[in-house]
């Protein structure tokens, strides 16, 4: 009884390995290659598949998702012999597992080769100031020439990026150097090109309020001068609204005499010739009140000299004791005597 139970559980472990074997599960996104007697048969897809145990044998699973592989920095010369350090990051995709499995021994490592030597050739045909500013140019022609290659691998490149470009130090400190001065260059423009602004909007400023100014003064003088011309016709209109007689007209001409002499300056000063017959009124008004404090009477003419105070005479074309005309002329001219040392 031992020995057909020892066959019973060989047999039963026989096949428990067999259904582990005919019963293949796949991983979304993978596939796997099937060999029958290490010849390609045909590739799982993704899900629940069976093969012949014993006799179909997975070769590899590849995942189909999209890959990213970087890539250590390789040592490029440029056109202009400087040796530059180019960091790559390639991101691929596996299209086809059978042709990613039998074309190619290693797509990672032809991949990374393939890189090196096409990035070789597109910076040794550039200077180094073009390879610093033409990564789009050059990652644009490494994918072109990596996807056409990978193509018949089963493997389609997506994107080729560079991560990073380091110049040899010297270079580095020159370029730096040519920067530091750059940025001090458009700083010392900036700054001059703000003074600059400055000033203009200064000035700006500065003619329009000497506009502004000049016309408010235009303004102010063109009011004062219409309040002066309303006061005058005011003046005018009572005046001849009140019928102003002789006397009246004398006495003001009094008043205006003081001020017609103020200051130091005037030499000449003009009497109008109608004061003479002005005065004779006024004194013959003044006279009928008789003496004034026990002494003579008020003469206007000696009134009208003391107006003057600094003055050597009265009219000189009228009579000097209250006049009796003049000479037809519009006024008289009297003028200071100079002084006699």
């Amino acid at each position: 009884m031992q020995p057909i139970i020892i066959v019973l559980i060989i047999l039963v472990v026989l096949v428990f390995i067999a259904l582990v074997k005919t019963i293949q599960v796949i991983p979304q996104a993978s596939a796997a290659i099937v060999e029958r007697f290490g010849r390609y048969t045909r590739t799982l897809n993704a899900g629940l598949n069976i093969v012949v145990p014993f006799i179909d044998s997975i070769r590899n699973r590849i995942d189909l998702r999209e890959q990213v592989v970087p890539f250590p920095p390789q040592p490029v010369i440029t056109q202009d012999n400087l040796v530059v350090n180019i960091d790559t990051v390639i991101y691929y995709q596996v299209t086809d597992a059978r042709a990613a499995t039998y074309e190619v021994a290693s797509y990672i490592q032809a991949i990374e080769q393939l890189t090196v030597t096409t990035l070789r050739n597109i910076i040794g045909g550039m200077d180094l100031e073009r390879t610093l500013t033409s990564r789009e140019e050059i990652n644009a022609a490494l994918r072109g020439v990596l996807d056409e290659a990978t193509g018949k691998w089963g493997i389609r490149v997506n994107r080729v990026e560079l991560k990073a470009i380091d110049p040899p130090t010297s270079i580095q400190d020159s370029m730096e150097k040519q920067m530091r001065a750059d940025r001090d260059k458009r700083a010392s423009i900036l700054q001059a090109e703000g003074v600059r602004q400055s000033e203009i909007l200064k000035a700006e400023g500065e003619k329009q309020s000497a506009i502004l100014r000049a016309e408010g003064e235009a303004k102010a003088a063109a009011l004062k001068a219409e309040g002066e011309a309303q006061a005058i016709r005011t003046v005018f209109e009572s005046i001849h609204a009140g019928d102003a007689d002789q006397k009246l007209l004398a006495y003001q001409y009094l008043q205006m005499l003081p001020k017609l002499a103020e200051g130091d300056a005037n030499k000449l000063w003009i009497v109008p010739s109608e004061i003479g017959d002005a005065l004779k009124g006024l004194s013959g008004a003044m006279g009928n009140f008789g003496p004034v404090n026990g002494g003579s009477g008020f003469n206007p003419l000696n009134a009208a000299k003391a107006a003057g105070n600094g003055s050597t005479s009265g009219p000189a074309n009228g009579s000097t004791n209250g006049g009796h005309g003049h000479n037809g002329n519009n006024g008289t001219e009297r003028r200071e005597q100079p002084p006699i040392d």
